[in-house]
């Protein structure tokens, strides 16, 4: 019966490589669930427990024990994605506000400069004029 236990963690398996390969492709923590991961850990845990408590040292341990692997991986990068991508947020929004600052700063230079221009052109005009 080993055999079906080991055919599931297989299935189960297979889908965590692809995990972790999408959160460094995506450097994102976008679909990720830390409650969701944190419960497959103790999942796994639980079941390398059991298999050691009852002596049931075989192949079905080492699946348990990679799928916990892989699993313990995908948190460690949630966790630094999550960190990362917090931290950019942050920096983008810093960049936004003082960016705007500066926006703001060059359109009014930039008023000011036209309307010292508009002013000159005038006074240039009345001279030409009264000449």
């Amino acid at each position: 019966m080993q055999i079906f236990e080991f055919i599931m963690l297989a299935c189960f398996g297979l889908s965590w490589p692809i995990s972790v390969y999408k959160s460094i492709k995506s450097k994102s923590t976008k679909g990720k669930s830390l409650v969701f991961m944190l419960a497959i850990i103790i999942g796994y845990i639980s079941g390398i427990i059991g298999k050691v408590v009852n002596g049931q040292i075989n192949y079905v341990l080492a699946v348990y024990c990679f799928n916990l692997f892989v699993v313990t991986v995908d948190l460690i990068l949630y966790f630094v994605y999550n960190r990362r991508n917090k931290t950019n947020y942050a920096r983008k929004v810093n960049n936004n506000s003082n960016y705007s600052i500066k926006a703001e700063t060059a359109i009014l230079h930039h008023y000011t400069k036209g309307v010292h221009y508009e002013r000159e052109r005038i006074n240039e005009s009345k001279r030409i004029q009264r000449h």
